[in-house]
């Protein structure tokens, strides 16, 4: 082979090599993957979680909790249910999730303390869930007709979209910008700016593994950048495919949990 047909090959080999990376999925297309793999895995799980929550000054707080869900339909109506165990002064708490596509979700926080139900309304669903770094949102997902996306640029490793919500004044970001993996669609890290462009909040996803064939995210970090605090959330005993009855997730699940499905 003489160095033209060489030469004349390598040049070939470079856009070959581009279209075999690059993506023909749109935008939405990728979100609506990425929504699947992040939040609908498998029909129904089951997962024990532990967060351990640093404030600005270093002191730490930890919480854990078992996370039951069930899916209605992919990418549609899907049910919650969080019931804390530790420590002591949130044993007991329940949070429960209907969630919707074309409405608002309903969640409801149930306090032992108090015997009372709270109504979680959608103006309070970016705050903070009991006391961490993580949002109301952050736990049951954001619904993506929130947002506009725009496909920043693709890489061999993510897709880097930019988020911008539709109704501004009911965050407390201007947009976030989201790492998608291209070969499990786990958005691996969100950055969240103010109208200063200034980054104010990081989602990172430290650790993922193969879980009855689900790539699963087992480790996960939100930081406040602003003045360095954080929360850590770690999973385990994963379990899928369950086939957990809806009665699981029903309002009297509030103050009777199902014991059986949290062992």
């Amino acid at each position: 082979m003489n160095r033209l047909i060489k030469k004349s090959m390598a040049v070939l080999m470079v856009p070959l090599s581009f279209f075999a990376h690059a993506s023909d999925l749109t935008v939405d297309k990728i979100i609506s993957k990425s929504n699947l793999a992040a939040y609908y895995t498998a029909k129904d799980g089951r997962a024990e979680a532990r967060m351990m929550i640093v404030d600005k000054n270093g002191n730490k707080q930890m919480r854990q909790f078992t996370i039951l869900r069930q899916d209605v339909e992919d990418a549609g109506q899907q049910n919650m249910l969080v019931v804390f165990s530790r420590p002591t002064d949130v044993k007991g708490t329940v949070f429960r999730v209907e969630k919707h596509v074309s409405q608002d979700d309903n969640r409801w926080l149930y306090l032992p303390a108090l015997d009372l139900v709270k109504r979680i309304s959608a103006g309070d669903k970016r705050t903070s869930f009991v006391g961490s770094h993580f949002y109301y949102e952050d736990v049951s997902g954001r619904n993506p007709k929130e947002d506009d996306f725009e496909l920043l640029r693709e890489t061999d490793k993510s897709y880097v979209i930019k988020g911008i919500p539709k109704d501004p004044e009911s965050v407390e970001f201007s947009y976030y910008q989201v790492s998608v993996d291209v070969d499990t669609f786990i958005p691996m890290e969100v950055i969240y700016f103010d109208n200063q462009d200034k980054a104010i909040r990081k989602m990172t996803v430290i650790k993922t593994q193969k879980i009855q064939g689900y790539t699963t995210v087992v480790h996960a970090r939100i930081e406040q950048l602003g003045d360095g605090s954080f929360t850590e959330m770690q999973f385990r005993n994963i379990r899928y495919d369950l086939n957990l009855p809806a009665t699981v997730f029903s309002e009297r699940s509030l103050r009777n949990p199902p014991t059986k499905w949290l062992k």
